[in-house]
């Protein structure tokens, strides 16, 4: 049986919906776990520094394949520990600014997968924030500089704020301790509301993200729509379902015998822009009719 090696930057249970999802994309290449294919999997339990050592002992194992789902650091991860044996990954930042393809079409090398336009969108936040507060002049800015994607979507997000006549305070976040006191900067500094960067530690924790805005009742929106789901404002970012069954597709295909080299990297254009009306109105806020008209999705 053809075994799966699985890198996972967080633990099984926030990539729950992620994993139903890989599974549907694998099962439309006629592979099921436990019949005919095996998943070995790696957790970093939210550490990205304990992502290279994973890759290496799933590469030691020889497996079929690599699937590297959840971010740029994964996937260079992966990359670290070997040059032959072929690797899916899963990111939204592009794979090749950060050098992992040769092109998108043509990948070359033993790494090919999905990516989606979730951190290429970090300045459309900023720009839906603006929009809920056409009065305010400041932002503050969550961001985790431990990702490889955090320098380019700072630019973007000041570039964004430059055109808007906006100013940015920036907070830094890489881990739980961290983050509640982003909330608390935030909340002490009165702005306008709270933007986080695309990054998979931020979107694996949107469940405490959210409790986080309503207990210090500051607006805020983030990448995953699992953010407003648990009662956060809003999101704005890649569908990662789709992403995560495209993934689950390439990876079946390597399984049967086909290269990375020759598979495309796809790109997920769906970017789904989700607003919670409870927790406007537990804010206090009313959205515009114009932010209401552009949601994907509109929670009760």
């Amino acid at each position: 049986m053809p075994v799966i090696g699985y890198l996972g930057s967080e633990s099984p249970e926030p990539y729950a919906s992620r994993l139903v999802a890989f599974r549907d994309g694998l099962s439309e290449t006629g592979y099921v776990e436990g019949r005919n294919v095996a998943i070995d999997f790696r957790w970093a339990e939210g550490r990205y520094s304990r992502l290279p050592a994973l890759a290496m002992d799933l590469a030691a194992r020889r497996v079929a394949v690599i699937v590297a789902p959840g971010g740029a650091e994964v996937a260079l991860a992966a990359r670290s520990a070997t040059t032959t044996i072929p690797i899916v990954f899963e990111m939204g930042g592009d794979p090749l600014m950060l050098g992992l393809v040769a092109s998108l079409s043509r990948p070359g090398g033993n790494l090919t997968g999905v990516t989606s336009l979730s951190v290429e969108v970090s300045r459309k936040r900023l720009e839906f924030m603006s929009e809920l507060f056409p009065n305010a002049t400041t932002f503050a800015v969550a961001v985790n500089t431990t990702s490889p994607t955090s320098a380019l979507q700072l630019k973007n997000l000041h570039a964004a704020a430059d055109s808007l006549g906006l100013q940015l305070r920036i907070l830094t976040a890489s881990s739980e301790a961290e983050l509640n006191d982003v909330f608390r900067a935030a909340s002490e500094m009165r702005v306008g509301g709270l933007v986080f960067t695309s990054d998979p530690y931020f979107a694996y924790r949107s469940h405490q993200l959210a409790a986080l805005a309503i207990r210090h009742g500051v607006p805020t929106i983030t990448q995953a729509r699992d953010f407003p789901i648990a009662g956060g404002l809003m999101s704005y970012g890649g569908d990662f379902q789709q992403s995560h069954r495209h993934t689950g597709i390439y990876a079946g295909r390597i399984v049967r015998g086909e290269k990375p080299s020759d598979l495309p990297v796809q790109r997920v254009t769906k970017v789904e822009l989700f607003v919670n009306l409870k927790a406007a109105n537990g804010l206090g806020l009313a959205i515009p009719p114009s932010l209401l008209s552009s949601a994907d999705v509109v929670i009760e």
